[in-house]
């Protein structure tokens, strides 16, 4: 498995969260409840809660067409006035004023100013329990982003005690920050914790907490095992192509099948992600094609090949970044001459043979041609197969070259061209080979016996002319 693989899926997924609240509940599974000494709730000054209304106003406005359309002057406007005037708050105004900042400055991606207006939240004497905690979880997940994952562990582990019910979500967030810290060990159980209780609580565990949990097995692969570690994952795997069903998830699950020798798993693996238009590279059809194969489904792989040839993909030059587009699966040699095998293993002989045409012309040897022949003789097309096979031979760097002369004789021996068809069985006599050599005599025994056979039926057939003319 590649290592960069994981990183850009947790890079890609982790910090994904939309927005932080302006306050969080603990809402997840039981965990024990851990004495608190802050108070749970107190109200506003009236003139301060009369600001923040216009401010929670203006953040959750609307345009026409329904879509978030912030009025971020107002906000603004209003938070700055009760910042300056901050000395002649209460402590419990001040906190739910850098709540709102805090707020928007993530939202404006200004982390550090954020995790700064949260603390002045933490330093508040009179902050409430739900602001406190959705603070320090925030902080959290602040000082993740910004690298400092030390933090970012201190802050969740805080909330952890401070809270009344531990959420699965937090669990993944200690995962994180320790697989970016590669804490493998520590990850993986807070990644598993996180997944043991979403399952608990009946709702579906994220995307991402699957993605690490198959990195942390990677990563502790040398302490697990290969064949332990690839089991591991490919259990991961087979929920992600469940859940989430991505083209990366297909390709992982049925990547670990292959190292396993799983080769049947690999190719229904691979079969499904085509079967759902997820593969666009040629490596990966023919990949899946050569299962096929491999698997006695010749047929299936011939079709497989044929559509990555009529699926059109867009590719960008790196250099002029002109666009051209062309198809998945090329019409090189190689690919033609794979497809022409899997028609021919299936017996779709009149689909093999223009595309082994084309591979053979292509070749710089003249093996394809020789296949050609031995197809056009299957299909009783002598004149083609004496044409393919004496094509190969030109072109020449053939295997087994003396079998070629024998079937070349053997097809002269059909349009009862015996002068070529001995010439042709007593090169193949010639093999050192003692079966070659022993069919080739046979034939040329059989060719003269032939050849007189024919002779005697010619005069024969004149005889029996001439005396019933006369």
């Amino acid at each position: 498995m590649n290592k960069f693989f994981y990183k850009f899926l947790f890079l890609s997924l982790t910090f994904s969260f939309a927005s932080i609240p302006l306050s969080v509940e603990a809402q997840s599974s039981a965990e024990n409840k851990k004495p608190v000494k802050y108070k749970k709730a107190r109200a506003l000054q009236s003139s301060t809660a009369k600001k923040m209304a216009k401010v929670y106003e203006a953040l959750e406005a609307v345009d026409e067409k329904g879509e978030p359309a912030p009025d971020m002057e107002t906000v603004l406007s209003v938070l700055n006035d009760l910042k300056a005037n901050k000395d002649d708050l209460k402590s419990y105004d001040r906190s739910v004023m850098w709540n709102a900042w805090a707020y928007v400055y993530f939202s404006d991606a200004k982390y550090k100013q954020a995790l700064d207006a949260y603390n002045n939240l933490m330093n508040e004497p009179e902050s409430t329990i739900p602001l406190r905690t959705g603070a320090l979880l925030s902080m959290g997940q602040l000082s993740m982003v910004l690298e400092n994952y030390d933090q970012g562990i201190k802050y969740i582990l805080q909330w952890m005690d401070e809270v009344e019910k531990v959420t699965a979500q937090a669990w993944s967030f200690l995962g994180q920050a320790y697989f970016a810290k590669e804490d493998y060990r520590k990850s993986y159980s807070a990644t598993e914790k996180a997944i043991q209780l979403a399952e608990e609580e009946g709702y579906k565990p994220r995307e991402n907490w699957y993605v690490i949990m198959a990195a942390n097995i990677n990563e502790l692969k040398s302490e697990i095992g290969e064949e332990k570690s690839l089991l591991q994952q490919i259990d991961i795997y087979e929920i992600l192509v469940n859940l989430y069903p991505k083209k990366q998830y297909f390709i992982q699950l049925g990547g670990s099948y292959g190292q396993l020798g799983r080769e049947r798993d690999y190719m229904i693996t691979l079969k499904a992600a085509y079967l759902k238009d997820f593969l666009n590279k040629e490596s990966e059809y023919l990949a899946l094609a050569q299962l096929l194969l491999l698997n006695k489904n010749p047929y299936w792989a011939a079709d497989v090949i044929t559509s990555g040839q009529k699926k059109m993909i867009t590719i960008v030059d790196e250099e002029t970044k002109e666009e051209k587009i062309e198809p998945v699966v090329k019409d090189t040699e190689k690919n033609l001459k794979l497809l022409a095998d899997s028609w021919r293993m299936a017996q779709e002989i009149d689909k093999a043979i223009p595309v082994l045409e084309k591979s053979a012309e292509m070749s710089e040897k003249g093996t394809s041609y020789v296949i050609l022949g031995n197809l056009y003789l299957s299909e009783d097309r002598v004149d083609k197969a004496i044409e393919a096979i004496n094509k190969g031979l030109e072109k020449g760097d053939i295997k087994n070259i003396s079998q070629v002369y024998l079937t070349l004789g053997q097809a002269h021996f059909e349009l009862q061209n015996f002068d070529e068809a001995r010439k042709n069985f007593r090169i193949a006599a010639r093999d050192k080979k003692k079966s070659i050599k022993t069919q080739a005599n046979t034939w040329l025994k059989y060719t003269e016996n032939e050849e007189i056979r024919v002779k005697n039926l010619a005069l024969r057939r004149d005889f029996i002319q001439q005396n019933t003319s006369s």
